[in-house]
């Protein structure tokens, strides 16, 4: 958050911005990492596009550094626009000939020119944002002025350009309300320290933005919403702050102003000049302390927040209002009507009785009908960046240049924030390598498969996986008297409304990944900086557009760097596109899938040139848009005299076989359920979940022959006997070993049975699934027995730390420092402009029930989100690309077998250690009062047999 007030000294001098000073060298740790090192030089860099022939020497710090002698620059990233001006670069001594030094000095010019140019970009990109905003509200307004009539806007821009105006006027009137001394409106300190315009901007934006992430209703709870507005305006203060402190007083206040005064002035004045100084030379860590030192003020907190959220809610709700387009009241006049409205609502939670009131803050029908056509005109933060993120160093310290950035996701939990801010740096050193391995892989917009959706989009959407643009239609209601039909038409209409919803939260959000691709589909590549969860699983910090995303996400994104396919690349190639098309496929041998790939051919050339015209192959994929992108690229490999020495930019997945039970078998060294799940080598993929639904199949079959008279279950299970395959049962089996409950199974399960629309009778869809869920659980209690101990034995600790009212706490192989953030939550009341609220506050009683059942699911993840990262840090010293899923691993197609090498050693390695054995020790010093169980029976299974599998990860 710090380092954003600099980030304001910085811009507001735009001469800062359009030029480079000739001294503003590179420190030595930005500059490695744009040669493409992070703390390391790559051991292969004859892989690499660079050609280095330069001294390379260590820093006290551990970052290499390069001095003299740099005969080759890096390319890796550049920018679409060239600048002229920039002057930036030492004097390279370079002992060749004059014509080979000055190509190269100027290459290494140029790359540095792009980067230069990049980052000033990335800058405006992190810290002008609003301001673009209210500038370009400020021209529109100056311009329909000038001209008399209302620009050509699209629909929802002209609604918030009518809402500006009124908005900005009545907060300011506000401010000014609150500089009476005599004002004592709790919010009174904190409204007046950005302009009006800028809080209008951001109010409006946001109000939109989390409408647009909800749940498809067109309404928000107004806590939430004035919480998280008052949040944004916060932030912007901050960002402000340092900017306000060192501005330089005009001629006219310095003669007014006492000498003690012209002090302060210089000092301000010297602060600025050094931090201008010190953001030239790129010192941000010396910049982030000098921020701190002068931003004296505390953070808001959440009630300040929530009052100033409230009250500038409150405004936009009187001064936004829309007009129908095509109705008039009776009287002939324009149909206008407020844009918001405040109303209270009843709350279910779950299929409890009891119901919550809420206030919530209602969109008018129009602007919910446009809100999917919105993401565009929105904006939209933690874009994806334009170069590799800084470099993870402490709790706050790394990613964004300047936005606030965590390197753990604590979602307020204070003991989490404490356990990581005391953790020693060391200990934390493989975390901070793993994070800035995954964030310096460096993405780019594939723009043929981005056109196909684009086309989709337009037509309506409805095609290979996208939602349909139009919502369903509403029952009629019948003309009859009849109970048991009106309760048949009541159940009908509810479905069909919150189907509708559902399809509004899914077409905006498609509607943000498309804005995001839009805006990213020119340039030559971008980043994702990453950070964890509170288990330590890495996720993208952009929520948008990123590879844990849907099929659309993953189909129109792919490496930046491309390799040659090679003869194994092109193999790999034929087996993804079997494990993409799926439907069964995915489980055959690898030489089957090759078969597969190659009896496809016809379908293969026919989707690649002619996707929507064509014969549509690549639809029937369970991973379309993917598929096709495979499909293309297989093509153009085919096509080409060399096919192996085709430039491959896609990636190519190594997937775990149920990865949850993959990591009880290996704990408990458990000999049947490791075969289960591949970690032993066989002829063709073990596949568990077949395995479940037989048996499941087997249960059903068994109850369909009882009395239906005295046995209600009898004709569910004649219902579903012709649907029980593995894709009914796979989420449940993959959940299972996550803590699923009854209730997520049944709701899994109706899901699955609802996209084949064969059980229409919604009442009768909802007992099938009651059945489904009881019967799938009991077939995997049957199976997996092992696991289920471990799960109990951890159970069993975590109730008997809770029982003493701590938390469970525990350090991941990596060396996290993990807490379960479950504590039972209190509530205070406040009263704002708006309403009373009811804000939430963590408190010292703990949730002994949670921090049971979520102990298991939890500790299981830290253990893949371990092995994930082991194989990114080693996977980047054997100079591959590399992008992770939790539990799907990335690379290039020709590097398959040796990132496939790499992560079952990385496994072998992970369960070499005594893990179990490492948390009872915890567990007993930590809590030595306590008497834990033994741990569970070990099984014989030798680890090192995943070293041999060949579907370990297929």
């Amino acid at each position: 958050m710090w380092l954003s007030f600099a980030a304001r000294a910085s811009s507001a001098s735009r001469d800062l911005l359009r030029s480079s000073s000739r001294s503003a060298l590179f420190s030595p740790h930005p500059i490695s990492r744009f040669l493409g090192f992070t703390r390391s030089p790559p051991p292969c860099c004859n892989r690499t596009i660079f050609d280095l022939k330069s001294t390379i020497t260590r820093s006290s710090s551990g970052s290499w550094s390069l001095f003299r002698g740099v005969s080759g620059a890096a390319v890796d990233i550049a920018s679409t626009d060239f600048d002229e001006d920039a002057e930036v670069g030492p004097e390279w001594k370079i002992t060749e000939s004059s014509a080979e030094k000055a190509a190269k000095k100027k290459a290494a010019l140029t790359s540095m020119r792009k980067f230069h140019r990049l980052r000033r970009r990335q800058i405006k990109l992190e810290t002008e944002t609003w301001e673009q905003a209210v500038k370009e509200y400020r021209e529109l307004l100056e311009d329909m002025c000038k001209k008399k009539l209302a620009p050509n806007l699209p629909y929802v821009k002209s609604l918030f350009l009518s809402w500006f105006e009124p908005l900005r006027d009545k907060i300011a009137e506000e401010q000014e309300n609150c500089k009476d001394v005599h004002c004592r409106t709790p919010y009174a300190p904190c409204i007046n320290l950005i302009s009006a315009d800028m809080m209008a901007v951001i109010t409006m934006h946001k109000m939109i933005s989390m409408l647009m992430t909800g749940d498809g209703s067109g309404s928000i709870i107004v806590v939430s919403a004035a919480c998280q507005v008052g949040e944004a305006i916060e932030h912007e203060v901050r960002i402000q702050r340092l900017l306000e402190k060192t501005r330089k007083k005009t001629k006219k206040e310095k003669k007014e102003e006492s000498i003690e005064d012209d002090t302060i002035t210089k000092e301000h004045a010297f602060l600025r000049k050094r931090v201008t100084d010190l953001i030239k030379r790129q010192n941000i860590s010396l910049v982030r302390k000098i921020a701190k030192q002068q931003d004296n003020a505390k953070p808001w907190g959440v009630d300040l927040r929530a009052k100033v959220g409230s009250r500038l809610i409150q405004l936009l709700i009187e001064t936004a209002y829309i007009q129908s387009p095509a109705t008039q009241s009776p009287d002939g006049l324009p149909d206008i009507r407020p844009a918001f409205r405040h109303s209270l609502r009843n709350f279910k939670r779950d299929q409890k009785k009891l119901c919550r009131r809420y206030g919530i803050i209602e969109c008018d029908p129009l602007i919910h009908k446009g809100l999917d056509r919105t993401a565009r005109h929105v904006v939209i933060p933690y874009m994806p960046m334009l170069i590799p993120p800084v470099t993870w160093s402490g709790y706050d310290k790394g990613a964004h240049l300047f936005l606030p950035s965590y390197i753990m996701r604590t979602h307020g939990c204070k003991h989490q924030r404490a356990a990581i801010k005391r953790t020693p740096r060391d200990q934390l050193q493989p975390i901070f390598e793993a994070l800035n391995t995954l964030g310096n892989t460096k993405w780019r917009i594939n723009k043929e498969l981005l056109n196909v959706v684009e086309r989709i989009w337009s037509s309506g959407g409805s095609l290979a996986d996208l939602v349909d643009r139009e919502d369903i239609p509403l029952p009629d209601k019948p003309e009859t008297e009849d109970s048991a039909e009106m309760k048949k038409w009541k159940w009908s209409l509810l479905s069909a409304k919150k189907k509708n919803c559902e399809m509004h939260s899914q077409r905006c959000d498609v509607e943000f990944k498309l804005s995001v691709a839009r805006k990213l589909k020119e340039e030559e590549g971008f980043y994702y900086p990453h950070n964890l969860d509170f288990r330590g699983r890495a996720y993208p910090m952009h929520p948008h557009l990123n590879h844990l995303g849907s099929d659309l996400c993953r189909g129109i994104l792919e490496f930046a760097e491309g390799r040659p396919l090679g003869t194994r690349g092109l193999r790999w190639l034929k087996i993804h596109l079997a494990n993409l098309y799926a439907g069964g496929v995915d489980k055959l041998s690898l030489d089957g899938r090759i078969a597969f790939s190659e009896n496809h051919m016809e379908d293969v050339f026919d989707s690649a040139e002619r996707p929507l015209e064509g014969r549509r192959w690549w639809l029937g994929a369970e991973d379309p848009f993917q598929c096709l992108a495979i499909c293309k690229h297989l093509a153009q490999a085919l096509r080409s005299p060399t096919p192996e020495s085709t430039i491959s930019h896609l990636p190519v997945h190594q997937d775990g076989s149920c990865n949850g039970l993959q990591h009880y078998a290996a704990l408990g060294r458990d000999k049947l359920g490791a075969v289960s799940v591949n970690l032993v080598n066989g002829e063709k993929p073990a596949d568990v979940y077949s395995e479940i639904a037989a048996r499941v199949l087997e249960i059903m079959l068994k109850d369909s022959n009882k009395d239906p008279s005295t046995d209600p279950n009898v004709l569910h299970a004649r219902l579903l006997l012709g649907q029980v395959d593995r894709k009914m049962v796979k989420q449940t089996v993959m959940t299972s070993v996550y803590g699923v409950t009854y209730i997520g199974a049944r709701d899994q399960i109706k899901r699955r049975l609802q996209e084949r629309e064969l059980i229409v009778d919604d009442v009768q869809l909802f007992r099938a699934s009651c059945y489904a869920a009881k019967v799938t659980l009991t077939a995997l209690g049957e199976m997996f027995e092992a696991a289920r101990g471990i799960m109990t034995w951890l159970g069993e600790c975590a109730k008997l730390i809770a029982s003493e009212n701590q938390t469970v706490r525990w350090t991941t192989p990596l060396g996290l420092p993990v807490v379960q953030p479950y504590r039972k939550i209190g509530r205070h009341s406040i009263k704002t402009s708006l309403q009373v609220l009811s804000l939430q506050k963590e408190t010292e009683k703990v949730m002994g029930k949670r921090q049971r059942t979520a102990f298991p699911p939890n500790f299981v993840h830290s253990l893949d989100g371990s092995h994930m990262m082991m194989t990114a840090v080693e996977c980047k010293k054997a100079g591959l690309s590399f992008a992770g899923v939790h539990d799907s691993y990335w690379t290039h197609a020709c590097d398959i077998d040796e990132m496939s090498r790499i992560l079952r050693e990385k496994f072998v390695e992970l369960y070499e250690t005594p893990i179990l054995e490492n948390l009872l020790m915890n567990f007993q010093s930590s809590f030595p009062s306590l008497s834990f169980p033994p741990l569970p029976e070990c099984g014989d299974f030798d680890i090192k047999d995943v070293l041999n599998s060949t579907y370990f990860f297929n």
